[in-house]
């Protein structure tokens, strides 16, 4: 076991740090990781195999030097990892985040972790020559006063807010016709590589947006909730995609919470397709076709001050704020 000094570590009787031994602390991870969004209210339903999946496909983190783990008495109570990644709109940002299990909480532990990354990062990006600007960032639940308190104390700014949305109901959507000259066609395999480009292409324009990266396209292609298209919908102009709604079944979540929900994973229309109705269109298609097939309800994540006034769009099908979230940074 490789322990970690911490200069600002609490004093907890038998807290030790450590690095990353591999995929065999991803259960103890996702058990502090459950625990502390359920104290948070998110209803997410995160599995071992989708632990091993993100952590198989990390980008710019080293897993042996960019993950710390707090055990007492040999328990994992809290664990955080950095990455950075080059912004669309210019700089890079050097993430920093992390759990602690509700039980530990209030004790310093997470604030020592904290401030450890940042002094790694700071590290890190002192390697990394002709880069401006650089920034800190994190995010958080704006419900859980000890990350914003931390967060706030440390000098990082509320740079941006997000909403996770929920429509209870899904009955009087009606869904338009598509915008002339695009048509809509049965989503298949091979087509998934063309329709992820143009989402990459399409969320350029979205604020803190990371370029996208060949590890990205592979967790995503991976992931067992793109498996089932049945209810995306893709405009296509000839063999160019438009636009494209990717809404996907939360199996785990629905079956927990004795529910009936789809989850809008992705809204995106490219530049030349944009204010002609055409995501109104494939939303309320889209989540026409989850009414028909049985589905009550529907949840989607998005910026409050998203440039394509995606917020207004969902709020007139039916759509409204559940919890907000807050994206921070603070100047390098």
């Amino acid at each position: 076991m490789t322990l970690v000094a911490v200069p600002e570590a609490p004093a907890v009787p038998n807290l030790v740090f450590r690095g990353y031994r591999g995929a065999e602390d991803l259960p103890a991870m996702l058990r502090v990781y459950t625990a502390a969004h359920e104290a948070d209210g998110l209803e997410e339903v995160t599995t071992l195999e989708d632990m091993q999946r993100n952590y198989a496909t990390l980008v710019n983190c080293d897993p042996a030097r960019d993950i710390l783990l707090a055990e007492v008495d040999g328990s994992l109570v809290a664990y955080a990892r950095v990455f950075w990644m080059d912004l669309v709109d210019g700089g890079r940002s050097y993430e920093n985040f992390g759990f602690v299990d509700p039980a530990w909480r209030r004790r310093g532990i997470g604030g020592a972790m904290h401030r450890h990354n940042e002094r790694l990062l700071r590290s890190i990006a002192a390697g990394h020559e002709g880069v401006a600007p650089k920034y800190f960032g994190s995010e958080g639940i704006e419900s859980d006063p000890g990350n914003t308190t931390l967060l706030r104390n440390d000098g990082y700014e509320a740079a941006r807010y997000f909403y996770d949305m929920v429509a209870p109901s899904l009955d009087g959507i009606v869904a338009p016709p598509m915008p002339e000259g695009i048509e809509t066609r049965p989503v298949t395999r091979d087509q998934y590589r063309t329709i992820w480009d143009a989402m990459a292409e399409a969320f350029r324009d979205h604020w803190g947006e990371a370029e996208w990266v060949e590890e990205d396209w592979e967790r995503w292609v991976a992931d067992p909730d793109n498996e089932d298209p049945r209810f995306w919908r893709v405009g296509w102009d000839g063999d160019q995609v438009a636009g494209a709604i990717a809404t996907t079944v939360p199996v785990e979540e629905n079956e927990r919470y004795g529910r009936s929900r789809v989850y809008v994973a992705s809204v995106s229309v490219r530049r030349p397709w944009r204010r002609r109705g055409l995501a109104r269109a494939l939303l309320a298609s889209s989540l026409v076709a989850a009414r028909e097939a049985g589905y009550t309800s529907a949840s989607l994540g998005v910026d409050t001050n998203s440039p394509t006034g995606a917020t207004d769009l969902y709020r007139s099908l039916g759509f409204e704020p559940e919890k907000t979230f807050i994206a921070w940074r603070k100047l390098m």
